[in-house]
């Protein structure tokens, strides 16, 4: 599939990536959107929360919506789509990963780029509902990478799960943890580092034994955080081990179902692994856009509607998807 030429021309100051980014994340209204909580226990005895909307009229669809690193389904991005998904005849599942819904999670390990079998669990309790016949999985961030690694890691998928839509998606991590080591992202980095750090503070009192004050010290940089926590509480040799073994890059050419992959140029976290332009010409099925603006989930066009927002709703829906 020949790779989308864009539209989306933002008005300034939205043309500065930086801008972009900050703004949508910390200084857009928020957009009104009604959520009721469903608490999911895990196999393994954790739990996870999903936070739902609904359409107005009854649907047979189903959204499932994925945040990125330290988000969850508050941030105005996942209101945004939800509220465009929602108004025109979709169901809203909104994924808090474990240890994101504002409460702890019990166990050592949390959540991570690659982590699908808590995906998994989601989407087999909304199959266990039987009331949809069609499920749509739009990721953004490391949601994206998520959905596109667990679409391409399984031989097969439910039948009722139909197309996929990443946003501002890392599918090489080792590219965006360099990224993101850049100067020019501290702000980003620091804040991510701040908020993981936190949380690995409070997992400390009940994991002694696995985590401990001296390791505490030891993270100043995310690829200590993924190297100290991430990579043994989920079964990884170290950080790249992780990365390697979570790209969704890697997935992408098995991957059978329409997928939509949304990347800025301009998008700092991304490194040039991240735009699979030979990839998405040779397979029919991968839709690739490479706006040359919005940064970070920051395609901005109005507060109400984001450019990522009305562009999933047209590949959700439309049996043309314009390229």
């Amino acid at each position: 599939m020949p790779i989308i030429s864009s539209i989306y021309k933002p008005k300034f100051p939205f043309k500065n990536a930086h801008f972009s980014t900050i703004y949508s994340a910390k200084f857009r209204p928020s957009p009104p959107l009604l959520q009721q909580r469903e608490r999911l226990v895990l196999a393994d005895g954790d739990f996870l929360d999903i936070d739902w909307s609904f359409s107005k009229n009854t649907t047979h669809k189903v959204a499932i919506l994925l945040h990125g690193l330290e988000g969850n389904s508050q941030r105005t991005y996942i209101k945004g789509a939800g509220k465009i998904l929602s108004e025109n005849g979709w169901d809203i599942a909104a994924m808090n990963y474990r240890g994101c819904s504002g409460e702890e999670n019990l166990a050592y390990q949390s959540y991570n780029a690659g982590k699908t079998d808590d995906l998994e669990a989601v989407i087999n309790n909304i199959l266990e509902k039987d009331k949809y016949a069609e499920i749509a999985l739009v990721g953004f961030s490391l949601g994206g990478n998520l959905l596109l690694k667990y679409l391409g890691e399984r031989p097969t998928i439910p039948n009722e799960i139909s197309k996929a839509v990443a946003i501002s998606t890392p599918l090489y991590l080792k590219g965006s943890m360099e990224a993101l080591s850049e100067f020019y992202n501290w702000v980003y980095r620091n804040t991510f580092l701040k908020n993981l750090k936190q949380k690995y503070k409070l997992k400390m009192k009940d994991f002694p034994e696995k985590m401990n004050p001296s390791d505490l010290k030891k993270i100043t940089s995310l690829l200590q955080f993924d190297n100290i926590y991430t990579a043994p509480a989920h079964g990884f040799t170290d950080a790249f081990d992780y990365y390697e073994k979570n790209s969704s890059l890697y997935f992408l050419p098995h991957i059978e179902i329409p997928v939509f992959i949304l990347n800025a140029e301009n998008d700092s976290f991304l490194s040039e692994k991240c735009y699979p332009r030979n990839l998405a010409s040779e397979k029919k099925n991968v839709f690739l856009e490479i706006p040359k603006y919005g940064g970070h989930v920051g395609f901005h066009q109005s507060n109400n509607l984001y450019y990522n927002e009305s562009r999933t709703l047209e590949f959700l829906d439309k049996a043309s998807f314009t390229i």
